[in-house]
């Protein structure tokens, strides 16, 4: 009989999307409950997966009432499953999923942290975010930090003095390099995109002002003047509620002719595999997937000297790192990229071998189960 885990986060997509292929693996394993809220997403989970799901309502923000709810929903989950491990993933099913494996006794209580909010924000949220950030490591039996970024972040905070484990090199799943590849097939659809005649940057994710995107806007303007044979692919969406785009940088997306906005794709192999260079401005991550997606795909990054990004690209090897918020390095970044060209190839070519050696999905996984064998050899 196998020994049962459960692995859960907040909202489903974050299950089908972030750990996709992970969870079937697992069950050839153990045998794997996955919970979060109810959604399509956890239908695609469990048909993809192969393994069972159990839809527990929680909010993603602050709601009293409805974590008290959740709370109680999943301490009767969990004494009925009785699970050896609950392993979470997001920061609202880490808190109420440790509190209630600690209240139901589960041997091992495992959170991911794949990012932080609190060294970003100030006054009482920030109070507020560091004491669930606290209470969350208490309940927990083992930290897991994404990336060594975050991991300096709980440390310089004094989150928690448990053991910080890092699995791998970082990242939550690896990437699976059969996929992201440069392919016949791929290039095949990357033609309907690709401008030989001209230099091509990719950003995909949020058009969202923390993601560097005011300045994207502003550095990409001033390449145009210098070299008009210059495009830019956004492959994402905007957010009106959250952090909205200056009103002048959002009609400049839409409506200026070197700028191809895509919207939001499934598949962003494509536009990767059209383009020369990717760009990603953001002011703070966890450990962006999309930066292994674009080395992958053979092309160097511009990154922001970020938790994350900055363990993902090495300077001057596959990609340039600078300062966060900072218009004008990012405008020098991409006319270096645009007037280097064999520079530019230099590090393209290093590109997927650096993802190859650090993150394939496979050797993520080896390396999962020898983590969670460990876990079971020291109780």
């Amino acid at each position: 009989m196998k020994t049962r885990i459960i692995r859960i986060s907040t909202v489903p997509m974050s299950l089908n999307l972030l750990l996709k292929g992970q969870l079937k693996m697992l069950s050839e394993h153990y045998d794997v409950l996955a919970v979060s809220s109810p959604g399509d997403d956890l239908q695609l989970v469990a048909n993809r997966e192969e393994v069972r799901v159990e839809p527990v309502a929680m909010e993603r923000h602050i709601s009293p009432i409805k974590d008290l709810k959740s709370l109680i929903r999943l301490v009767k989950l969990f004494r009925r499953e009785r699970p050896w491990l609950v392993h979470s993933l997001t920061p609202k099913a880490g808190l109420l999923s440790m509190l209630a494996a600690r209240i139901c006794n589960v041997p091992v209580r495992v959170h991911t942290f794949t990012g932080l909010v609190f060294p970003y924000t100030t006054g009482l949220k920030r109070r507020l975010l560091m004491f669930t950030d606290r209470l969350t490591c208490a309940c927990a039996t083992v930290v897991n930090p994404e990336g060594e970024g975050v991991k300096r972040d709980l440390e310089r905070a004094k989150i928690t003095n448990k053991p910080l484990v890092i699995i791998g090199n970082g990242n939550v799943n690896g990437i699976d390099l059969d996929y992201y590849q440069p392919s016949e097939v791929v290039s095949a659809l990357a033609r309907k995109y690709k401008r030989d005649d001209m230099f091509t940057f990719c950003f995909v994710g949020r058009v969202v002002g923390d993601k560097g995107m005011n300045e994207l806007a502003r550095a990409f303007q001033r390449l145009m003047v210098d070299h008009p044979k210059v495009r830019l692919l956004i492959v994402g969406s905007f957010e009106e509620k959250l952090d909205p785009l200056q009103p002048e940088n959002k009609e400049f997306f839409l409506n200026s002719p070197q700028v191809g906005f895509m919207g939001w794709q499934d598949d962003i192999r494509p536009f990767l595999a059209a383009s020369d260079a990717f760009v990603f401005p953001s002011y703070r991550e966890g450990f962006p997937n999309v930066l292994l997606q674009a080395g992958a795909m053979e092309l160097p990054s511009i990154v922001t000297d970020i938790n994350g990004a900055n363990e993902i690209i090495r300077d001057g090897e596959n990609g340039l790192i600078i300062p966060p918020k900072d218009e004008e390095r990012l405008y020098q970044a991409m006319l270096h990229l645009v007037e280097h060209p064999e520079e530019t190839r230099r590090m393209a070519g290093q590109a997927r071998p650096m993802i190859t050696s650090r993150y394939e999905q496979h050797a993520f996984w080896n390396q999962l189960l020898q983590f969670y064998s460990s876990l079971s050899e020291s109780l």
